[in-house]
């Protein structure tokens, strides 16, 4: 597998493990000093960044992540994505349609991801 399908597959993973309500400790995902900026709020540190995750999906959520343009310059790499997120509550849906820009390094495990910035475009609630 070449660096830009492993980066698509960690942009990937990274939507079900927030569907799947973050399950582990996120290190498969982030490195330890990974930061992530979204409308949930702002966390520096793996551990923070996880915590944040579990407090934003508590209800039935689907990440639909498309169209991930990769740019890999050696160790490094940045990505942007289309996001849809779908939010289940009683009182009906929450959609967000977002654009990640993500940033990613090499490790001696593989990528992970050291940045995560969510960048609202649209909100529809009630439906």
């Amino acid at each position: 597998m070449n660096d830009r399908d492993e980066l698509s597959l960690l942009v990937s993973r990274l939507g079900r493990w927030l569907d799947e309500k973050s399950p582990g400790d996120g290190r498969a995902l982030f490195t330890e000093d990974a930061e992530v900026h979204t409308l949930g709020g702002v966390s520096k540190g793996v551990d923070a960044l996880v915590e944040q995750a579990r407090r934003n999906h508590q209800v039935p959520t689907q990440h639909f992540v498309t169209d991930p343009l990769v740019e890999v310059d050696g160790d490094q790499a940045t990505i942007e994505a289309n996001l849809l997120v779908v939010f289940v509550k009683d009182e009906g849906l929450r959609l967000l349609g977002e654009r990640y820009e993500l940033r990613a390094a090499r490790t001696g495990d593989g990528w992970r991801l050291t940045r995560v910035q969510a960048r609202p475009i649209w909100e529809v609630a009630g439906v």
